[in-house]
């Protein structure tokens, strides 16, 4: 079967919708309720799945989630396994995704230049209408 191929896709999609489902039903409080699983890529032979997830929240939530989920793979394997009709059960190995996080500060960054442009024109044009009255 090809890496990318349409089955291993549906199966990464599938994968990824129950792990959210079983994430948030987790009764454990140290995960988050502000976690989002943002892709979970399944291997060809389905031994294997890296979960990619996100946490709104500082560090501290950050690294309390990804100890909570460590903790609760077994039951989150599990789980999977009744919901989903699969061959093999994946093994799960949890990422955490700072994706929304770096697209965040770089929208950030942006507005700042954009800002900086736009007081830079404001001062210029200032400058030149100053300057023609002065001479007019």
């Amino acid at each position: 079967m090809k890496k990318n191929g349409t089955k291993n896709l549906r199966i990464n999609e599938e994968v990824g919708r129950e792990l959210s489902r079983i994430i948030r039903e987790l009764k454990d409080p140290r995960v988050s309720m502000m976690t989002s699983v943002m892709d979970a890529y399944v291997a060809t032979d389905l031994k294997t799945c890296k979960v990619y997830v996100s946490v709104l929240g500082d560090e501290t939530r950050r690294s309390e989630t990804m100890r909570g989920l460590e903790s609760a793979k077994g039951f989150i394997r599990r789980e999977l396994a009744h919901s989903l009709n699969m061959r093999n059960t994946p093994e799960l190995t949890f990422v955490m995704d700072r994706s929304i996080e770096r697209g965040a500060e770089m929208s950030r960054r942006i507005d700042e230049v954009i800002r900086h442009d736009e007081e830079v024109e404001r001062q210029r044009d200032g400058h030149e209408d100053g300057g023609e009255g002065a001479c007019g």
